[in-house]
């Protein structure tokens, strides 16, 4: 009976990941949510959303880049620091590659020297150089809070 037990838990354990894995990734990015792709629900639990700061979002989309975003969250009166906080949790990724300062500025806690080494070791082509080339100036920690703003492309 016991054997039986564990290849039961064995199997739902198994099963438990796959569906994980098999999750569509839909409105995360890392531990951020993607304000093109949140459901209204979503976005009505983050920081100083209102519901009709949501509701004129949901209408806006889809922001082409964090800057269209920020444009936009200014003008419902939201304060830089507040659209700061917000960003802690949501945000429209940046590609690597082609992301301009202006981007890169509102990344909470990023600066003009970081976005600067940012734009330095383009083209970024895998993860691991970033940690590498980043990870010179900050650690591991700060490099995976990080990699939650930005996408690499693949091609």
């Amino acid at each position: 009976m016991t054997l039986m037990h564990r290849a039961v838990g064995a199997i739902v354990g198994v099963v438990a990941f796959l569906a994980v894995l098999g999750a569509p990734a839909g409105a995360q990015i890392g531990k951020l949510v993607d304000p093109n792709m949140a459901t209204e629900s979503d976005l009505q639990k983050l920081p100083n959303m209102t519901p009709a700061i949501v509701k004129g979002m949901i209408e806006k989309r889809p922001f082409k880049t964090v800057v269209d975003l920020n444009k936009f969250l200014l003008e419902q009166k939201l304060t830089p620091d507040q659209a700061k906080e917000f960003y802690g949790k949501a945000f429209v990724p940046i590609n690597l590659n082609t992301g301009t300062k202006e981007e890169m500025l509102l990344i909470p806690r990023v600066g003009a020297r970081m976005s600067a080494e940012f734009e330095e070791y383009r083209p970024w082509k895998v993860w691991t150089q970033f940690d590498k080339e980043i990870g010179k100036y900050v650690g591991q920690a700060e490099t995976d809070r990080l990699k939650q703003y930005f996408f690499i492309p693949t091609s």
